[in-house]
């Protein structure tokens, strides 16, 4: 396991979800566990991917927003709009699944090289330092992973 055990742990999580893409409880969500698996696996590599090619002149400058979530390691459900480009296609195919989860095991190792001083730009939290990133996609991989679990309770 890489030193992002949590990342590791989260993503182990999804894959033993995705046998159940499909479904769905409209008393916890509008999505089915498919587009949450999606939507957080697109954030992980987007995020990931971005930050490998990222600015290191760059100071952090969180918002008020990304100072409490990130200081809390929470997100209020239903308070965030996704950027277009994480969302999830109208049709979610597993196999589209599995090749993200395929790119998040071979991403996230993948953290540690990254330079310390890498900086990624977040639409509503601002400027993060690296390790406000990391614990971003942490905090953000956990809320969706609720969501999940949640919409599968019986």
């Amino acid at each position: 396991m890489s030193n992002h055990s949590k990342l590791d742990s989260y993503i182990k999580q999804f894959e033993t979800y995705i046998p159940e893409y499909e479904v769905s409880n409209s008393k916890v969500s509008k999505s089915t566990v498919g587009w949450q698996i999606d939507h957080s696996l697109k954030v992980i590599n987007g995020v990931i991917n971005a930050l490998k090619n990222a600015p290191t002149d760059k100071k952090s400058k969180l918002t008020m927003p990304g100072r409490f979530c990130l200081t809390l390691r929470y997100i209020p459900r239903g308070k965030g709009k996704a950027p277009k480009y994480v969302l999830p296609p109208e049709h979610i195919e597993k196999a589209h699944l599995d090749e993200q989860l395929l790119m998040a095991k071979e991403l996230v190792p993948q953290l540690k090289t990254i330079n310390t001083k890498a900086t990624f730009k977040h639409p509503f939290f601002g400027i993060l330092t690296k390790q406000q990133t990391i614990k971003f996609i942490e905090v953000h991989t956990k809320h969706h992973l609720k969501i999940v679990k949640d919409i599968l309770k019986k």
